[in-house]
């Protein structure tokens, strides 16, 4: 007979190997789109030569540029083979040093990326949400789910940099603001990671999102602090605090499990964690909206004047260079 533990055990690797199904079949769609339109072109080729029909000439440069445009996706989809590149991504965006000025900031890319997912086709999930004094944000964290969302978007991680005129500064003086942006894979059910609960800290406290029913009338929230790592994980957007609880729990896994992959370590207790400066010289991209537009990542060198459609969420090309200079790598 079946006991509770072998089936949930059963469920959770029943229902990874439907997870690989489903990219595999994603992956064999976008191949016969591809394939699909390239056959296509070629016979409107041949039309067009047939029948000396100029008129098609325009159809083929179409067919052509999107067909350029779908083979590059799957190229770059191809580059994400590293391990956890397939999983959902949990995303925590702090502001550094400079009150409303960075708690905004932190905002603006919160919607960047919200952006960015939708147009994307991912799902984004709030998890913990806590205000900022006046405006903007103090932290904020969000999973984006989808197939290959953390392959995506894990080169995110770091520090984002601002300049602009400040419009809380009535002097109309230019300000320099930075955010942290952290992404780690949501690790599969299967994954087992032990933690021994006597290092668990767990707090409970009202809700204080930016909304919901349930926001400032009960003590749902949760916050779980890992002390051995000092790893700290909130989540307040469920519905009970027994839910908010589990999603913690995950998120703590998720951050440990990166971590422990990270230094190499085979137990959780040798973990200790490393903390980097929110702050000048630790960048990985820089926004200028002043005196000039520009976006630049540090790493790639690749950047752009339309400032805005980056804040829009268009990010492929970021993406696109960060992956394509892993694999030279």
């Amino acid at each position: 007979m079946t006991n509770e533990a072998d089936f949930w055990s059963d469920s959770s690797k029943s229902s990874v190997v439907l997870k690989e199904i489903k990219i595999l079949k994603d992956k064999l769609d976008k191949y016969k789109k591809v394939s699909t339109l390239h056959d296509d072109t070629l016979v409107l080729i041949d039309l067009g030569n047939e029948e000396n029909d100029i008129e098609i000439v325009s159809e083929v440069k179409q067919n052509i540029k999107e067909l350029t445009k779908e083979i590059e996706k799957l190229e770059i989809e191809n580059l994400l083979a590293e391990k956890n590149d397939q999983n959902n991504a949990i995303i925590t965006i702090h502001p550094g040093a400079g009150g409303t000025e960075a708690q905004d900031w932190a905002e603006m890319l919160y919607r960047m990326y919200t952006m960015w997912s939708e147009k994307n086709g991912y799902k984004v999930e709030e998890l913990d949400y806590l205000e900022g004094d006046g405006a903007g944000i103090k932290s904020v964290t969000f999973s984006v789910n989808g197939a290959n969302a953390y392959g995506y978007l894990k080169g995110e991680n770091g520090v984002h940099r601002l300049v602009r005129i400040s419009p809380f500064d009535a002097g109309g003086r230019r300000h320099t603001s930075f955010a942290s942006v952290e992404v780690i894979p949501e690790i599969d059910d299967n994954i087992e990671i032990e933690i021994d609960p006597n290092d668990l800290k767990v707090d409970t406290y009202r809700s204080s999102g930016a909304g919901g029913q349930h926001v400032n009338k009960t003590e749902s929230a949760i916050r779980i602090t890992h002390i051995p790592t000092n790893i700290i994980v909130s989540c307040q957007t469920q519905r009970s605090q027994i839910q908010n609880r589990e999603t913690a729990m995950k998120m703590l896994m998720s951050k440990l499990f990166e971590l422990k992959e990270k230094e190499n370590k085979e137990k959780i207790e040798d973990l200790k964690g490393i903390q980097r400066e929110i702050a000048w010289g630790s960048q990985i991209r820089s926004y200028v909206f002043c005196p000039y537009t520009m976006v630049k990542d540090h790493r790639t060198n690749f950047e752009t004047g339309n400032v805005q459609a980056v804040m829009d969420g268009e990010l492929d090309d970021f993406i696109d260079a960060y992956l394509k200079m892993n694999m030279n790598k």
